[in-house]
């Protein structure tokens, strides 16, 4: 039971660090902190939102857990997955925003906007579903949002290189492959 919550925490933790990279949020914080230096409030900000949204993602699929028939849930899984994937590979975040706000309460809205349907949570949801373990990737993928977090506030310059964006479509292709070999693995074809 104890190693099944680890792996859940760990793959879960490296999954939604790999997933998160240049997401919307990580280029926002990024794009502000280079704008306006590094604010304290900025942080803090970002970081209670990144572990909200990931407490949320995790109470999500505890709640899928316990409705949705265990043989549908790898289903469920490859649904999520695909869709962090095409998250990845469609939505581009925007490098700079138009007008950078010294607003925290209008940042945190932004945030929320952007960590609630990215593929960060998405790959999240879909891990604590599949693996039937919510606790433990919750813990591992809210582990992982707040260091995607930190690193786009201390580090800002890197999430402006191109390198990283194609990154991010990288990781984006392997999520849409990871979710159809799950589809077609679960429904028998391969």
């Amino acid at each position: 039971m104890l190693a099944g919550a680890m792996g859940a925490f760990y793959l879960t933790f490296v999954a939604v660090l790999l997933s998160g990279i240049a997401a919307r949020d990580q280029v926002t914080i990024a794009a502000l902190t280079r704008a306006q230096g590094q604010r304290f409030g900025v942080l803090v900000v970002a970081l209670v939102l990144a572990g909200a949204t990931s407490a949320f993602a995790a109470y999500a699929a505890a709640q899928m857990l316990s409705t949705v028939p265990v043989p549908a849930r790898p289903i469920l899984a490859a649904i999520a997955l695909g869709l962090a994937g095409l998250e990845s590979l469609i939505l581009s975040p925007r490098a700079n925003p138009k007008e950078p706000t010294h607003s925290l309460g209008a940042l945190a809205i932004v945030l929320l906007a952007h960590q609630v349907t990215d593929a960060a949570r998405f790959t999240l949801f879909g891990l604590a579903v599949g693996m039937g373990a919510p606790l433990a990737a919750g813990l591992g993928g809210g582990l992982a949002g707040v260091v995607l977090t930190a690193g786009a506030w201390a580090f800002p310059r890197a999430l402006v290189s191109p390198r990283i964006r194609i990154a991010r479509r990288i990781v984006g292709g392997l999520l849409l492959l990871v979710a159809i070999t799950m589809f077609f693995r679960v429904r028998g074809i391969l």
